[in-house]
C-alpha cells in the first residue's frame, strides 16, 4: 500500500502536533507547517499527496496559500474553517479547495475525508501508471474531451484546461449521466460522500467553477444547466471509447 505523504497547516502548534499523530496512526506521514512560507519550502523538498490547511492563520492566511498553491497545482487541499462560517467555505471551494470541515471536528471524520479525497485524486494518477494493458476511457461531448487515464481535459480548439480533482470528479459525475436531472444531494453525495446540510452551497460553487472552465459563457450555462427545483443537468450527449492499452 502506497504510503501518502500529508502536510498540516495551521498556526496553531498543539493542533499541528494532535493532527500529525492521529494521521500518522491511519498510515499517513504527516508533515507540518505553521505558515505558507514553511509550506512552500515543505512542497520542494517532498512529494505531498494532501494538504490540510487551516483558513484563519496571522500573516498569509489558507485563502492566500490556497491561492497561490492553484497557480501552479492541482494537489489536493481539505480546509478547516470556522465553525458556522459558511462564507469561508465558500471562499475556500471558489480558490480551489477539494473539501473543507469546520472546526471543531470529530477525528475520524477528518480522516474519512482525507481518504475519500485521496481515493477521487489518486485513481487518475494509479490508472496513468498502469496505463499500459489495461483500458482508458475516453469521454467525448460537445467538442471535449476528457481522458480518464491522464484526466486530461482537452477543448474543441485543441487546448489542453487544466481542472482539479474536485473538478474531475464532478465532470465524470455528469458525464456518467449525461441528460439527467442531478439533484444537490445526490451530486454532494456522490462526489463527497456525503450529505448536504441546510445551508451546504458547495455543489453550486463547483458546478460554478466547472463552468466557467467549460462553458463558452458561463453567466448563460448550455452545456451545464440548472434545473429550477431539481438541480444540474449536462445536456449534451456524450461518446465514451475503451482503449485497450
Amino acid at each position: 500500500m502506497t504510503n501518502y505523504n500529508l502536510a498540516i497547516v495551521d498556526d496553531d502548534k498543539e493542533i499541528r502536533e494532535l493532527l500529525t499523530d492521529l494521521l500518522q496512526q491511519y498510515g499517513y506521514n504527516a508533515f507540518d507547517a505553521s505558515n505558507g512560507d514553511e509550506l512552500y519550502q515543505l512542497l520542494e523538498n517532498e512529494k505531498i499527496d494532501l494538504i490540510i490547511l487551516d483558513i484563519r492563520m496571522p500573516g498569509e492566511d489558507g485563502f492566500t496559500i490556497c491561492q497561490n498553491i492553484r497557480k501552479t497545482s492541482k494537489i489536493p487541499i481539505v480546509m478547516l474553517t470556522a465553525n458556522g462560517e459558511e462564507m469561508d467555505r465558500i471562499i475556500g471551494l471558489e480558490m480551489g479547495a477539494d473539501d473543507y470541515l469546520p472546526k471543531p471536528f470529530n477525528p475520524r471524520e477528518l480522516v474519512a475525508r482525507v481518504r475519500a479525497v485521496l481515493r477521487r485524486t489518486t485513481d487518475g494518477a494509479e490508472s496513468e501508471k498502469i496505463m499500459i494493458g489495461t483500458a482508458v476511457e475516453v469521454f467525448k461531448f460537445a467538442g471535449w474531451q476528457l481522458d480518464t487515464a491522464t484526466r486530461k481535459l482537452t477543448s474543441p480548439d485543441g487546448l489542453d484546461i487544466s481542472i482539479t480533482a474536485g473538478e474531475y470528479t464532478l465532470l465524470m459525475t455528469f458525464l456518467e449521466r449525461p441528460k439527467r436531472v442531478l439533484s444537490r444531494d445526490q451530486l454532494l453525495e456522490i462526489t463527497h460522500n456525503r450529505q448536504a446540510g441546510p445551508f451546504d452551497r458547495s455543489i453550486d460553487i463547483q458546478v460554478s467553477r466547472l463552468r466557467q472552465k467549460i462553458e463558452e459563457d458561463p453567466k448563460e450555462p448550455t452545456l451545464i444547466k440548472t434545473v429550477r427545483g431539481g438541480g444540474y443537468m449536462l445536456t449534451a450527449p456524450v461518446e465514451k471509447k475503451v482503449i485497450n492499452g
